[in-house]
């Protein structure tokens, strides 16, 4: 069963930002560090630094003889049932690394060249140098490094959908990069049928079929190769009708067969390839649909109905939150990821309803940073469920809320402005005053946004809130 069905949060794929798990089974989903390395949001960059720690403390023990302390390390990667990913096909405990894949692993980094002379950087470098290193195993042993990252992630979501948490569970070994070593802690955890489970972020799994040796050797090795053939002008050197010089990647491939020790040697040679393929590897986030057969269409024009038929006023404020955050869901991945609920209170302000982490690496909110130079590691939404229209104190609470370090951007989200002009205009002044972007989005913008959104062409809501803050921000 779904963690959505199990806990009745009503919403599909769409409308979450944790991958709706099956806890019986595994789903052929994977952590990709290389991936995680490529997001800008605050949530990644900290989970990296943590990756980087321990995997940079390994290489170091390895390079200065200490094997005892380096295998040390290698106690805990053990396979995480925790998360429900991976090879699998029905329950979780399937193909990642058990004890004995654990030193295996470990014996092959000890013996390899490639750890040795430094060839090896990033964990993810496993996967292209080492033997019977799969993607499988590199997703185990990133869960693991950042166990603690996705503890505090699963508490926040259980918060935000109220999930109960059960309290004194011990959290499993994690990597912590300040002291560099393994901790263990009693902690609020998901339980479910007994067993702890740890919620992933959807905006950084994969199907881990970018980072791997194949796409490497294929891609940016023979690529290479081929032009130096043609360079040097060799015997696998043919000609076309029209005098044009080509090398076959059939013939390469004869004189150049894969292997990892192939790729080792060919890489401390040609280090520069190894850097490109690092530097040119697109990875887009998943889309819902890849994720779980959604009809996003369907999903849009559903919560579109829901919304208009919430009634407005106080005693609806909690059903027009819920729905409005599902909404933003569906609108905003995989620009903003990690929503949680703001605990604290400053100055006596009320809290904001929802942040976001800001994952935006272009468009609206990487043009607002760059181009106006408003910082937003994190965005803000503040629900309004009035009949009237919002008014200064309102405006006040969200850029109250707004500082140097958290950003200072944020939406407001009401039932209807019944003196748009109005609003934007007070919104304006806020602006003009140095106190951040506050952009409005009443039910008709957010039903335009719905009618007309496609996870395959953003053109339409970027076009949309660019216009909303070219309003607001232009004299």
């Amino acid at each position: 069963m779904k963690i959505s069905k199990r806990f009745n949060l009503e919403k599909s794929q769409a409308e979450l930002d944790f991958v709706d798990i099956d806890t019986s089974r595994d789903i052929p989903l994977f952590l990709d560090p290389h991936f995680l390395g490529q997001r800008k949001d605050n949530w990644s960059t900290e989970a990296v630094q943590t990756l980087r720690s321990f995997f940079q403390t390994l290489l170091d023990l390895i390079r200065e003889g200490n094997e005892k302390e380096a295998r040390k390390l290698f106690n805990n990667l053990h396979e995480p049932n925790s998360t429900c990913l991976g090879l699998s096909a029905y329950k979780p405990d399937g193909n990642g690394v058990g004890q004995g894949d654990s030193e295996n692993i470990f014996d092959r980094l000890l013996k390899s060249k490639a750890v040795k002379t430094g060839l090896i950087q990033d964990i993810e470098d496993n996967i292209l140098f080492i033997d019977r290193f799969g993607k499988d195993k590199l997703s185990d042993m990133t869960t693991n490094i950042i166990r603690k990252h996705l503890i505090l992630y699963t508490q926040n979501q259980c918060n935000l959908h109220n999930i109960p948490l059960n309290s004194n569970i011990p959290s499993g070994f994690f990597w912590d990069k300040e002291d560099c070593e393994w901790k263990n802690e009693y902690i609020n955890a998901l339980v479910v049928d007994g067993k702890q489970i740890l919620l992933i972020p959807k905006g950084i799994v994969s199907f881990s079929e970018a980072y791997i040796p194949r796409k490497y050797y294929n891609n940016f090795v023979l690529d290479y190769l081929q032009h130096e053939h043609i360079r040097l002008n060799s015997a696998l050197v043919r000609e076309r009708k029209n005098g044009k010089k080509f090398v076959t990647k059939k013939d390469l491939k004869e004189q150049y067969p894969n292997s990892k020790e192939f790729l080792i040697e060919f890489t401390l040679a040609h280090p520069e390839v190894l850097e490109r393929f690092k530097r040119e590897l697109g990875i887009n986030p998943l889309k819902n649909v890849e994720i779980s057969e959604v009809n996003i269409k369907q999903i849009c024009s559903i919560l579109g109905e829901q919304l208009t038929e919430i009634p407005m006023g106080n005693a609806e404020a909690s059903n027009y939150h819920k729905k409005v955050m599902g909404i933003i869901q569906v609108l905003f991945y995989p620009k903003l990821i990690n929503p949680f609920k703001e605990r604290e209170i400053l100055q006596g302000r009320k809290r904001i309803d929802i942040v976001f982490d800001n994952a935006s690496t272009d468009g609206i909110f990487s043009r607002i940073a760059n181009h106006l130079h408003l910082f937003c590691p994190y965005i803000f939404f503040e629900c309004k469920n009035y009949s009237s229209d919002p008014a200064n104190p309102e405006l006040d609470q969200i850029s109250g809320r707004f500082s140097n370090q958290r950003g200072r951007v944020g939406f407001l989200l009401c039932r209807k402005l019944n003196d748009k002009d109005l609003f934007k205009q007070r919104c304006k002044d806020t602006y003009n005053d140095g106190r951040g972007l506050v952009i409005p989005l009443d039910d008709q913008d957010i039903i335009n946004l719905l009618d007309n959104f496609d996870e395959r062409n953003n053109d339409f809501f970027e076009t949309y809130i660019s216009n909303l803050v070219r309003e607001i921000t232009l004299n």
